[in-house]
């Protein structure tokens, strides 16, 4: 098969053919009488005239060509159409600062935090569901949204990978950004109902993973659990961690990584609430029979199905084209400035 993958660039083709229409459109200018020549020997002329006559020829072909080249002609080997049912899933991940609490540390990997867990969980979770259209939140103080729904699941795991409890940033010995450490629960949960909203799929779930302490926020964690009910949106809730004095990481003024002792909350109420309210389920990331649990029920969700065109593998084959205008301009452009001693 063959085809052009961007084939908006030959509009290009338009002020090229107004430019070649400009040059070779026969029109008179300027008269003058004179006797006719028909009786006088004809004079040959040179071969520089002749040369010169096709300069701007050669340079117009050699835009076409450039044009062509633009246009990305391809030659696809196959293509397959790929039908499957899809649910949207918005993940929503706490950042806040309790999430660097150390009690799923081991001697194996000291440096475990609850945001680890977390992540791990994510990505067994996002593997497992190669058909679906999955997007990512995050949260502290405030809600953002790091990744669209997408079936590009390598992209999703990439950024993942990337996301941080934000670091103290110091003025003298105060921190001053004990507001991104916080958790916005209710904003989180709220900003993957309006990213779910207009999801064209059935079926739309959030998967919020939080060691559910909300404490911050514009949207409280009910007013989102009942905007969630209203659009029709399951949330299945994992609490992470557990509630009580925990080996937590930090970074002092001096940028170091230290580690302190903090209180940290695990409120399975308030996820359990979401979890029911919605529909959904609560369970903890520590069991494993929870999480299958979960996944068995989504698997019974209503699904949309979603009809794809996969092109596996293709040859380019821009680049003669490319050459070959790029060489006709530049032999246009040399002999006309041997010739007539100008550019143009």
């Amino acid at each position: 098969m063959f085809r052009f993958a961007s084939p908006f660039a030959f509009f290009l083709f338009i002020p090229l053919l107004i430019a070649a229409w400009w040059i070779y459109c026969p029109r008179i200018r300027r008269g003058l009488l004179f006797a006719s020549a028909s009786r006088t020997v004809a004079r040959r002329g040179s071969w520089r005239t002749g040369v010169s006559s096709l300069l701007t020829a050669i340079t117009l072909v050699g835009l076409a060509l450039a044009v062509l080249a633009l246009a990305r002609p391809q030659k696809v080997f196959s293509r397959t159409a790929h039908t499957s049912d899809a649910i949207a899933i918005q993940m929503v991940v706490d950042i806040s600062g309790s999430m660097n609490a150390l009690d799923f540390a081991s001697l194996q990997d000291p440096q475990r935090t609850r945001l680890e867990v977390v992540k791990e969980t994510f990505a067994e979770f996002v593997e497992l569901r190669a058909d679906d259209l999955v997007g990512l939140i995050t949260f502290g103080g405030y809600a953002t949204s790091r990744v669209p729904l997408t079936i590009d699941h390598n992209a999703l795991r990439h950024v993942l990978d990337g996301v941080e409890v934000p670091r103290y940033r110091y003025d003298g010995r105060d921190v001053i950004n004990a507001d991104e450490l916080a958790t916005a629960l209710g904003d989180g949960l709220a900003t993957a109902c309006a990213r779910l909203k207009d999801a064209e799929v059935k079926s739309k779930i959030v998967l919020l993973l939080s060691d559910g302490e909300s404490n911050t926020g514009i949207v409280t964690p009910d007013k989102a659990m009942q905007l969630a009910a209203k659009l029709g949106i399951k949330v299945y809730t994992i609490g992470v961690g557990s509630s009580g004095v925990a080996q937590a990481v930090f970074n002092d003024a001096s940028g170091r990584n230290l580690v302190t002792r903090m209180r940290v909350e695990l409120d399975e109420a308030l996820l359990k609430q979401v979890a029911r309210e919605t529909g959904g389920l609560y369970f903890n990331v520590r069991d494993p029979h929870g999480l299958q649990q979960a996944l068995d029920q989504i698997d019974q969700l209503e699904k949309t199905e979603i009809n794809r065109e996969v092109y596996s593998q293709y040859k380019e084959l821009f680049p003669p084209y490319l050459s070959a205008g790029i060489t006709l301009m530049a032999l246009g452009l040399c002999m006309n400035m041997a010739l007539s001693r100008k550019l143009i």
